[in-house]
């Protein structure tokens, strides 16, 4: 493919590599980043090239005879002038031959597809929407809202006129009942009959409903967000887990970083792709990706390139963490004229911003990306004034029912010719203690029958 030739210009020879979206082959002719940024460079620096694909397919590396393959190889062999791809600057390259400034930064992530890392539910996953804290304050509201209504029912003598004839419908074990029916949004009996008991029950209404509106929304976005919740943060997280096989192009530089490296993660990495070199290491990047979207592989690589793929192919996804930050550069042959030039001519096009327009070009995603935060469980201080709502509810309730025990305390007193608060304490003894009165009534009784 042969570009920018004119007359009186000096023609450079461009090796490259048939990558997306960096360079691909369009109805017989070459596009992409590598050939956009080409065409800027010629046009800076006033040279016409020609370009062609590396014979071997290879970026570059040492072969077992000891020589350079890809694109390093042929600018060794002076079978062209300069490289143009997708090329990792490294110190082993750096030896044999000359970098300019990187166009772009990229590292080594992990690109995974979304349904294989999706977190595994565990059996209890519906008490996950409340925090724990939310759960032991709903269960203490539960039991005092409860105990309120006990108290409050024996208080009112609206709901219990006669104390020593009559039986009380709302017992503890009725009160709660009561509260956990109302709690599933079931209409259960007993029936409140008096305001104080009233005023209890429908704060507890409202405080449940509102209860469980939360909770089904969060449980619904516990559920939506659980594909974007990835177990497998972190390298260390890819090497623990045993579900995902995982390697990277054979060969390439994100290879021998791992090979090189001195972390021990790093290390168990590379022993796990070593002994499975011939299973796990793929020969193109489109092998890569292929093999991610269809079997339980991780594949490990360029995060830049990654991106790009997570950007074409919606169900795949990147892991959050990139190690080894380096930058892809244009190589030359070591004394060439043409290092320096090419790497002032790209740091013109970084900040005049035209890197970053070639970025976004070629990184165009048609993906919707939903920009929800982390999910994380609902915390009491979310349902502070739910909490406050029922507890001042629950106080108007028992202040109702005295306030009603204490105006019947006053019209008995008149009757008996008592003091209203003798009256009011008998009224209080006799209906906190009726079963102690029942018992002792009912084995007088008894006793009298023998």
């Amino acid at each position: 493919d042969s570009r920018g030739l004119g007359e009186g210009l000096p023609t450079l020879t461009v090796t490259t590599i048939l990558e997306d979206p960096y360079v691909m082959v369009r109805s017989a002719e070459l596009e992409g980043y590598c050939i956009d940024l080409l065409k800027a460079l010629a046009a800076m620096l006033h040279f016409s090239y020609k370009v062609k694909v590396v014979g071997d397919g290879q970026y570059g590396a040492v072969s077992s005879t000891g020589n350079w393959t890809g694109m390093i190889g042929e600018i060794l062999r002076q079978e062209a002038d300069i490289a143009v791809a997708p090329l990792t600057v490294t110190s082993a390259r750096e030896e044999v031959v000359s970098f300019t400034t990187p166009f772009l930064q990229t590292g080594i992530g992990i690109l995974l597809r979304k349904d294989t890392v999706s977190q595994e539910m565990s059996f209890f996953h519906f008490l996950a929407p409340f925090s724990k804290e939310t759960w032991t304050g709903l269960l203490f509201a539960y039991v005092l809202t409860c105990f309120c209504l006990f108290l409050v029912a024996r208080l009112s003598p609206c709901e219990w006129n006669e104390p020593k004839n009559e039986e009380n419908h709302f017992t503890f074990l009725n009160s709660l009942w009561f509260g956990a029916g109302a709690l599933a949004l079931q209409g259960v009996t007993p029936r409140p009959k008096a305001l104080s008991v009233r005023v209890i029950a429908a704060v507890w209404w409202l405080f449940t409903i509102a209860l469980l509106a939360a909770y089904i929304a969060n449980f619904t976005a516990l559920l939506s967000s659980g594909s974007e919740q990835l177990p497998i943060q972190t390298f260390e997280d890819l090497v623990k887990q045993r579900k995902l096989e995982f390697g990277t192009l054979d060969g390439s530089s994100t290879f021998y970083y791992f090979k090189n490296s001195k972390n021990p993660i790093h290390q168990m990495i590379y022993e796990y792709m070593d002994k499975r070199r011939d299973h796990v290491l793929v020969k193109t990047y489109q092998e890569a990706v292929q093999r991610v979207l269809e079997s339980n592989y991780a594949f490990i690589g360029e995060s830049i390139s990654q991106d790009l793929a997570a950007a074409r192919h919606c169900d795949l996804i990147r892991a959050p963490e990139v190690i080894g930050a380096r930058g892809f550069g244009i190589a030359t042959t070591q004394a060439s004229p043409w290092t320096k030039k090419l790497s002032v001519a790209v740091l013109k096009l970084r900040e005049s911003g035209d890197l970053d327009y070639l970025r976004n070009k070629w990184w165009e995603t048609s993906c919707l990306h939903k920009s929800r935060e982390r999910w994380s469980p609902l915390q009491p201080q979310a349902l502070g004034g739910l909490f406050l709502t029922l507890a001042i509810g629950l106080a108007l309730g028992v202040i109702a029912a005295v306030v009603e025990l204490s105006n019947k305390s006053r019209h008995a007193a008149g009757h008996v010719k008592k003091s209203c608060c003798s009256v009011f304490t008998e009224e209080m003894c006799t209906r906190l203690r009726i079963k102690e009165n029942t018992r002792q009534s009912q084995e007088t009784s008894g006793r009298a029958n023998a």
